[in-house]
């Protein structure tokens, strides 16, 4: 990819330029271009690449600059050299930068776009094009922006969105690693409509959101129950509980915020608990039997954050700035206090794809080797449980999610059974009635995403790693049924006995 940098600013000083002290800023310029600008550039680098001042100009006391670069000594690095370099020169002459204006600048970046690259809408940008293979764009920024290297980062944003545009789908970053073939079948429908004809579960009130009747919630808590025996207990985790409201700050560290606003439920609180700031409001809905909606949206605060999305980035601000000592690692906990929500927009579907989805989140963290080792005993778990106690027809395999490739935290090393030192392994079961496969639980390697996101650092010095697995109860429901159907009679042994007999509280008339 090939950059371009063009800005022209305006060095306001304190007195008009003398015909001495003009001349002095000549000789200063020239001597930015030849020596200061080249400093700390690799030897070979076109002189083009470089920062160089091309224009100048001089009006009673405004110096106006233009400066032009490629990759090296960006224009706006160049611009903050020279004020350095020619403040105590000028000095001399009681000249003195009272003020830098932006008066224009502009990026142009040549680059083989995906097909499906759009322009993007950034902060500070009013103006982009893109044609031929270039695309263009003026900023609206300040000196302090410069400063603050609003250019670099919208640099990097826009080479984010390419790489993103040309990541592709899953399928090309899907790499099979066990498949456990055919396992005995006894349906063949939707297990959505079944459990609805049969009273286990009805609609509730919001999109994505189901009641789950005894039947539904019985074989939610046999499940629980083998989560417990076959993984919490023999692997040593501890419960603890997160919060599920979680702060723009939470997201921030976890880098969530760089792109989960599509898909959460925003939180936003009162302006204020005073009853009679309220009282119309409720009056209201006496008078007309409607909420008020459009009017409490002029009497709440804007978004505070948003309910959990995923359960483990709330556990981390518990150990944020905190050293860890060595004895007390590896640590393993679970959270199963609440609801998720995840605003799935319109691809919700059955249980399996809801808004509202209950999930028992297990987290560990250690050293590298700590962690690796822990999801390779998490898949030797996996794998028992739905091999041997829900005899499952599913398989695993190593994905690369694009945060990750993103960050640039995959690795090469593929000898872990998850498949890779960082990354995660998504396990999938058939779904009979479509001839698809269901993600329906995945062991993830962070790295050092989070410790270093909350500033978590381990004794010993070494880097602090972190893993977690998202166990959805009505993934495991839905993957289950669709095979095994809602007869108990023909469900494994284990499954039946954990479950027991289904309650049928309600008779419906």
């Amino acid at each position: 990819m090939q950059v371009r940098f063009r800005l022209e600013a305006e060095l306001r000083f304190s007195a008009p330029f003398t015909k001495e002290s003009e001349d002095a800023c000549r000789v200063l310029i020239d001597e930015a271009n030849r020596v200061l600008f080249v400093k700390g550039v690799p030897k070979g680098v076109e002189p083009g690449e470089v920062g160089h001042i091309t224009g100048s100009g001089f009006l009673g006391d405004v110096l106006t600059l233009t400066i032009e670069s490629g990759a090296y000594t960006r224009a706006h690095d160049a611009l903050f050299r020279f004020r350095k370099q020619v403040a105590p020169t000028l000095g001399k002459y009681r000249l003195g930068i009272r003020e830098i204006v932006v008066r224009d600048y502009s990026i142009t970046i040549r680059e083989q776009f995906p097909d499906n690259f759009r322009v993007p809408r950034l902060p500070f940008i009013r103006n982009a094009t893109l044609s031929d293979g270039v695309l263009s764009f003026d900023l609206t920024v300040t000196a302090s922006d410069l400063e603050n290297r609003i250019p670099d980062r919208l640099v990097r944003l826009v080479e984010e969105k390419i790489e993103a545009a040309g990541y592709g789908g899953k399928g090309e970053h899907w790499e099979l690693i066990y498949e456990s073939g055919a396992k005995p079948r006894h349906f063949e429908g939707d297990p959505t409509a079944e459990m609805i004809q049969r009273g286990w579960i009805r609609h509730a009130l919001s999109r994505g959101q189901w009641i789950h009747g005894p039947q539904s919630t019985q074989l939610f808590r046999a499940f629980e129950q083998i989560v417990i025996d076959e993984i919490i207990r023999p692997m040593g985790f501890s419960e603890m509980i997160f919060p599920k409201l979680v702060p723009w700050e939470v997201w921030m560290k976890s880098g969530h915020a760089k792109g989960v606003y599509p898909e959460i439920y925003y939180v936003c609180t009162p302006k204020t608990r005073d009853a009679a700031y309220w009282e119309d409001i409720g009056d209201y809905f006496k008078v007309t039997g409607e909420v008020w909606v459009d009017e409490i949206r002029n009497r709440i605060d804007g978004p505070i954050g948003g309910l959990c999305y995923a359960q483990c980035p709330s556990f981390w601000p518990f150990l944020q700035g905190v050293t860890l000592a060595n004895d007390c690692l590896p640590i393993h906990i679970f959270d199963r206090s609440g609801t998720s929500h995840r605003y799935e927009s319109g691809g919700i579907h059955g249980i399996e794809r809801v808004d509202e989805f209950h999930r028992i989140e297990i987290l560990w963290l250690g050293t590298a080797e700590q962690t690796v080792e822990t999801a390779d005993r998490l898949h030797d778990a996996y794998t028992y449980v739905f091999e041997d106690l829900l005899e499952l027809e599913w398989r695993c395999a190593k994905v690369t999610p694009w945060f990750m490739a993103q960050e640039g935290m995959i690795g090469a090393d593929t000898s872990c059974g998850c498949g890779g030192r960082i990354g995660t392994t998504d396990y999938e079961a058939l779904l009979p009635y479509s001839s698809s496969w269901l993600e329906f639980q995945n062991v993830s390697i962070n790295g050092d995403k989070y410790p270093k996101g909350f500033n978590v650092k381990i004794q010993s010095g070494v880097d602090c790693w972190s893993g977690c697995s998202g166990i959805g109860l009505e993934r495991w429901t839905a993957a289950f049924l669709s095979q095994k159907g809602l007869d108990i009679e023909k469900w494994p042994d284990k499954v039946a006995k954990l479950v027991g007999e289904p309650k049928n509280l309600f008779k419906f008339l």
